[in-house]
């Protein structure tokens, strides 16, 4: 008679064997490099400079306790900068806001659930007009409500700029003529050869600063009293290097981005709410 393996062991292996498979296929999603210069030197340059603009989450001091209930919504962007305001709107830096304020667990209550009334909600709390703002805390989930927060970002400025370079073009002249003043056709032709080496060889590089400040703003949700505000500034630094010789040239340039100095000022606001005023 054939032998029979026994239903439940059949299922205790099948089990045992979909567990063996859990961790790989919980594991995080990996993404391969399809650049025809990956893993190259200059790859490696521009992937370290890089590195050090990921988003990184910040250990929140409160965030085992749980927040009151809030309303995030945009703020004001003063800068005159053009630059600035092509790539940013009130709305991304109230995004970044909720990301953060939910990572220190205070409870975030959707804006979209205003749907077309944001404005008007808006309005009301920049208005600080009680009566109208009560109004739209009837709503389902924002009944809720304890603040309304909002940042603003006062100011984007370059403060600073730096240049440096050598150009080995004159020296190149001067080495060209050294030798044909020699007198000999030999010490003409390495005056020559000696001028275009030293000619080719050039460097430089630039640095450029700039000063991003953010204020937040919370705000009582019944009152539309102002509870507290504070205020951050951070650096932003911006480099490029380039340097060549006998026709080999490099050139790097980087630094932090737009998008990660708002994300920065956020996290530091925020860390500054979850610390005072949870």
């Amino acid at each position: 008679m054939r032998n029979r393996i026994p239903l439940r062991l059949t299922r205790v292996s099948i089990g045992a064997a979909l567990l063996a498979c859990a961790p790989l296929s919980l594991a995080q999603p990996t993404w391969g490099n399809p650049s025809p210069t990956a893993g190259s030197e200059t790859s490696q340059k521009a992937n370290a400079a890089a590195d050090q603009t990921i988003y990184r989450p910040v250990e929140y001091v409160n965030a085992k306790r749980k927040g009151p209930a809030l309303v995030v919504i945009p703020g004001e962007i003063k800068s005159n900068n053009a630059s600035f305001l092509q790539k940013f709107t009130a709305n991304n830096i109230a995004d970044f806001g909720e990301i953060e304020l939910s990572s220190a667990n205070f409870q975030v209550l959707e804006r979209s659930n205003l749907g077309p009334l944001l404005k008007e909600f808006e309005l009301a709390y920049n208005l600080g007009d009680p009566a109208q703002a009560r109004k739209f805390l009837g709503m389902g989930k924002l009944k809720a409500t304890k603040y309304v927060v909002k940042f603003d970002i006062l100011k984007t400025e370059q403060v600073a700029s730096a240049q440096s370079g050598f150009d080995g073009r004159t020296l190149g002249q001067m080495a060209g003529l050294l030798g044909v003043f020699s007198g000999s056709r030999g010490g003409a032709a390495a005056g020559t050869v000696g001028g275009t080496a030293v000619g080719s060889v050039h460097s430089g590089e630039s640095t450029s600063v700039w000063v991003i400040g953010m204020r937040y703003k919370i705000i009582d949700a019944e009152t539309t009293e102002q509870v507290a505000q504070g205020y951050t500034e951070e650096k932003m630094e911006i480099g490029a290097t380039s340097s060549g010789a006998l026709g080999v040239n490099q050139s790097q340039q980087g630094g932090v981005s737009l998008d990660t100095m708002v994300q920065r000022l956020v996290q530091k606001s925020v860390w500054e709410i979850d610390s005072k005023y949870k």
